[in-house]
């Protein structure tokens, strides 16, 4: 990016939309902060992501299997936890499993329902993107603790209104697993996948 303006440009707009729609100047300086945040978030997470030659939605998905209790899950489960459509689900897991990051499975005891399960590469892969991941602090680190929770509460009533959960339900619908250890990173210079 060039030079940074010398003023808010955000703040502007917003200063302009009161002079004509006061009503819609707050909800539009808000939504476009979030776009704004949203691209710094996946720019940063992106960064961190490309030397394991993944995506944020491929890391997403390894990282939910990591945290299920058996290290798979029904492909129809991991749609909706990821926020994201069956088909993307499909397409995520093929690409992983092509890369042999996850295997599909038969459920032990539902013949109708294939479970996506990480492989041991999968598992010590998305630990060590984790890693950076976290040490990226999301595109988030000009926020402190304290911040970043406030932001999580201010955007979870518009989360619930648009149907990603139902604000009465359990908030911890399945118990924590045991942390298992982390696996030992391997050498990350001679990764030759590409980004999905």
């Amino acid at each position: 990016m060039s030079r940074p303006l010398a003023f808010d440009p955000i703040e502007e707009a917003a200063r302009r939309w009161e002079a004509r729609w006061p009503k819609a100047a707050s909800a539009m300086a808000a939504a476009t902060s979030v776009v704004r945040v949203q691209q710094l978030v996946v720019a940063a997470v992106d960064a961190a992501l490309r030397p394991y030659g993944l995506t944020f939605a491929r890391f997403e998905a390894l990282r939910l299997l990591a945290f299920s209790r058996e290290g798979a899950l029904p492909l129809s489960r991991m749609g909706p936890r990821l926020m994201v459509h069956p088909t993307s689900v499909t397409n995520v897991v093929d690409r992983l499993e092509a890369d042999g990051l996850v295997e599909r499975v038969p459920h032990p005891t539902d013949r109708r329902t294939t479970l996506a399960r990480i492989t041991p590469a999968g598992r010590a892969l998305v630990e060590e993107a984790t890693e950076a991941v976290n040490a990226s602090g999301f595109g988030l680190d000009a926020l402190g603790e304290d911040q970043a929770r406030a932001l999580v509460a201010l955007l979870r009533p518009v989360r619930a209104a648009a149907g990603d959960f139902s604000a009465q339900g359990p908030a911890d619908p399945e118990p924590l697993p045991a942390p298992r250890p982390a696996p030992r990173p391997k050498d990350r210079s001679t990764n030759t996948r590409t980004s999905e």
